[in-house]
């Protein structure tokens, strides 16, 4: 929802959070100068609510579903404790070498492993229970992944849908990918197995918690 608010608005309300470390800030102006879609990054709010909900939850063990250049699998992997891990997914190579690079210089980098290639044939290779999920790739597939991760998730454990708003168009959907978001969000709000919370933080943030 950043296009509604004023840039000085913006401004205070990234002032007013903790700031992020001097590793992600290199790695936020690495990507708005190399990639040729750097509005896809978090950003530092988004990555600090991320941080607060692993800490918050106790999270040990996390997956993330579109990497992009690490910015949000770090802030992960910041607040995840010393046996802690994220697995993360990138079919883009280029954005998975940025990624990587960063994973690698970080001392939080050996939590991560990075899985790059079809999220769709990585995530039924994956077993085990995640205390907390983020999702953030392509939108066109947004209910095949809810269908995909919440079995996956353990009880009580966390799903985190970016995007989830859409610049609004949600509201009366008429493209493809704003279907696939709209669908996802109502198959989550009817769903009796979990309960939801939409937040207006960036371009929207659907929370669902694993009943």
């Amino acid at each position: 929802m950043d296009s509604l608010l004023s840039q000085s608005l913006k401004d205070y309300i990234i002032n007013t959070t903790s700031p992020e470390s001097t590793h992600l800030q290199n790695l936020r102006k690495e990507t708005m100068t190399q990639t040729a879609a750097p509005q896809m990054l978090s950003g530092p709010v988004e990555g600090m609510l991320l941080q607060f909900l692993v800490k918050l939850l106790g999270a040990k063990h996390c997956l993330e579903v579109g990497t992009f250049t690490g910015y949000s699998a770090l802030h992960i992997a910041n607040a995840l404790p010393l046996d802690g891990k994220l697995i993360t997914c990138e079919n883009q190579k280029e954005h998975a070498a940025i990624a990587q690079k960063y994973f690698d210089l970080s001392p939080h980098g050996h939590k991560i492993t990075l899985r790059l290639g079809d999220a769709m044939q990585t995530l039924p290779t994956l077993h085990e229970p995640f205390d907390l999920i983020f999702l953030d790739a392509d939108k066109s597939n947004y209910p095949l992944y809810y269908d995909l991760l919440i079995p996956k998730l353990r009880t009580n454990g966390l799903l985190i849908v970016d995007n989830a708003l859409w610049k609004g168009k949600v509201i009366a959907p008429q493209d493809k990918q704003t279907m696939a978001i709209d669908a996802l969000n109502q198959k989550a709000r009817h769903d009796p197995l979990v309960q939801t919370v939409m937040l207006s933080v960036r371009d929207g943030i659907l929370l669902i918690r694993k009943g």
